[in-house]
């Protein structure tokens, strides 16, 4: 249970702010259909964490549990930096797609999803917990629930964010749980 709910509250707000809530928000602003692009999202997520997960998985065997803690430690740290710059969104590099908001939402979120923050979140997330599926779903959800009402609420919801403290906010939690993982190798 503790892998689930980690994943799901550091995914959540990691991605306030981050370039896949913004493409949510094009995706919404440009089809006008929820559940297709909440659809996209929820099959693109689960996709992409799921290999992000398998990974961090595997090399979280190949790791001892000190490692893993400072490895996890570290990202963590690097996290809370890089959650202190706000991503863009290019929106002319959407797809158009004839195949409609399911299918565009699910490839821009799948490739938006390569090399984000959340998705690395979940590489360390499963090196760390050697419980997988309760990761995935966690991170999947975490990012449902930050996606969800952006998709369903528009850019009226967008505007009346403090993105800033939330940036700030997300940053220090990301830091402490940055220092409790190294915190914790130090004392294995």
């Amino acid at each position: 249970m503790e892998a689930f709910l980690i994943s799901v509250g550091t995914i959540s707000i990691a991605e306030v702010g981050d370039r896949t809530q913004l493409l949510s928000l094009v995706l919404s602003a440009r089809y006008r259909r929820p559940l297709p692009i909440i659809a996209g999202i929820l099959f693109a997520t689960l996709a992409n964490h799921t290999a992000a997960g398998l990974a961090g998985h595997w090399f979280g065997n190949l790791l001892t549990p000190r490692i893993i803690d400072i490895s996890v430690g570290a990202s963590m740290i690097a996290m809370a930096l890089w959650t202190l710059k706000p991503d863009t969104l290019d929106q002319d590099a959407l797809p158009i797609s004839a195949a409609g908001a399911f299918a565009a939402t699910l490839t821009s979120f799948f490739v938006a999803e390569i090399g984000d923050k959340t998705q690395i979140a979940t590489l360390a997330l499963a090196a760390a917990y050697p419980h997988l599926w309760a990761v995935v779903a966690g991170t999947t959800l975490g990012m449902l629930v930050a996606n969800v009402p952006v998709v369903i609420l528009g850019k009226a919801f967008a505007d009346r964010l403090p993105l800033r403290a939330i940036h700030w906010g997300a940053s220090a939690m990301f830091a402490l749980l940055g220092l409790l993982y190294l915190g914790r190798a130090l004392w294995r």
